[in-house]
């Protein structure tokens, strides 16, 4: 196997990101790894770094709904292969993450050796899933594939700013982060709202929590 030389660790928990680095450099003994802990850092981190080998993201960090961190890394770095890395064990989630083209998906409480196994059949092109999840009985959420095709569609700048408005930020304050005039923001929002077929700030919010992964424990709930 030819052994990375790139990983970046998403996760917004500090002794999680301490515990998986470690875990990593004992697989991979001279890899360079690379820190996110909110979407936003992993997005400008990724652009940094389009040579990476792996990325192991977490689902649930700030400014991210759902597989909407996995949407971005997937339509725009697409050579790059992306683990999810989840404390949640739902066969239902992990099944989804597949369906959103991640490349593997590891419960937290994994032991060593199946983070080793998942590492290595992914850098090799292959996917991992536990064995949980390949003996799911999966129905693909039709609603979430089509809103993942949409997000996919925004640039890198429109998806920066619509992360920014789920977390409930007005134009004014999106252009004075992102250091660009009002009139641009209102622009990209104005495109997100085509793109997403939607015609307001709470509609665009709502459309893209269709990627929460809630969404599949309350389908399994209901049923």
């Amino acid at each position: 196997m030819q052994l990375a030389k790139k990983i970046i660790i998403a996760d917004d928990h500090p002794l999680f990101r301490t515990a998986m680095q470690q875990a990593v450099k004992q697989l991979v003994p001279d890899v360079t790894i690379e820190q996110a802990e909110s979407l936003p850092e992993l997005q400008q981190l990724v652009e940094q770094h389009k040579d990476a080998d792996l990325v192991l993201l977490d689902l649930q960090m700030p400014g991210a709904h759902g597989y909407s961190g996995l949407v971005f890394l997937r339509s725009h770095f697409p050579e790059i292969p992306v683990i999810v890395v989840s404390a949640c064990e739902d066969p239902a989630i992990m099944c989804q993450a597949i369906d959103h083209e991640a490349s593997g998906y590891i419960a937290k409480s994994s032991p060593l050796e199946s983070i080793a196994e998942a590492i290595e059949l992914v850098l090799q092109g292959d996917i991992y899933l536990p064995e949980d999840a390949r003996r799911h009985q999966h129905q693909p959420d039709q609603q979430a594939l089509d809103m993942a095709e949409r997000l996919a569609s925004l640039t890198p700048q429109q998806f920066r700013v619509l992360t920014m408005m789920t977390e409930g930020m007005l134009n004014k304050q999106i252009a004075y982060d992102l250091e660009v005039s009002e009139a641009t923001i209102k622009a990209h929002v104005t495109a997100i709202f085509r793109k997403l077929g939607v015609r307001t700030r709470t509609q665009a919010v709502i459309a893209v929590q269709a990627l929460d992964i809630e969404r599949p424990d309350a389908q399994i709930a209901q049923g």
